[in-house]
C-alpha cells in the first residue's frame, strides 16, 4: 500500500471515529433540547461566528432565505437566539445567541471535550507530542487548500 494511500486510510478511520463519538456526546447532550439538526447547526455557526445574517444561516444549510428566516424564529421565541440592527445597514438583521442559546452549546462542547481529555490521558507524552506535530501541519495544510477554493454559493 503506497504511503498516501495509506495516509488517507488512517486518516479516514480516525475521522470515523472521532465523528461518530463526537455526535454521539454532543447529541446526548442534546436530547432533551428538542431542536434540530439545522437548528444545532445555526446555533454552533453563531456560537463560533456571531453576528452573521439570515442569507448566511441559509447558505450554510443549503435552504432559501425564507426556510431560514421561518427556523430562525421559531430559535428566537425559543430564547435562543436574538436579533440586532446591523450597525453598517439598517434594513439587515445580525443574529447572535442569547446567554441562554450560549449556556445550550457550551454544555455540549463541554461533553465532547470532555471526551478528548480522557483520549489524551490513554497516550503517552511522546504520543501526544507526535499527535500535535502532525495534527498541527494537517490543520495548515487543510487551511491552505480551503483559502485557495472559492466558497461554494448556494446554487451549487
Amino acid at each position: 500500500m503506497s504511503p498516501s494511500k495509506q495516509f488517507s486510510d488512517v486518516l479516514s478511520e480516525w475521522v470515523g471515529v472521532f465523528m461518530r463519538r463526537s455526535m454521539r456526546d454532543f447529541m446526548h447532550s442534546m436530547k432533551d433540547s428538542g431542536l434540530s439538526m439545522p437548528q444545532l447547526s445555526t446555533l454552533m455557526r453563531l456560537y463560533y461566528h456571531a453576528g452573521c445574517g439570515v442569507s448566511e444561516i441559509g447558505s450554510q444549510l443549503g435552504v432559501t432565505n425564507a426556510a431560514a428566516s421561518q427556523m430562525i424564529e421559531r430559535l428566537v421565541r425559543q430564547g435562543l437566539l436574538e436579533r440586532a440592527e446591523d450597525p453598517t445597514d439598517r434594513r439587515a438583521k445580525q443574529l447572535k445567541l442569547t446567554p441562554k442559546g450560549r449556556t445550550l452549546i457550551t454544555k455540549a462542547i463541554e461533553a465532547r471535550r470532555r471526551w478528548m481529555e480522557e483520549l489524551t490521558t490513554a497516550l503517552t507524552r511522546e504520543q501526544q507530542a507526535g499527535i500535535i506535530t502532525a495534527l498541527t501541519s494537517l490543520t495548515e495544510a487543510a487551511r491552505e487548500l480551503e483559502a485557495e477554493k472559492p466558497k461554494p454559493t448556494k446554487d451549487e
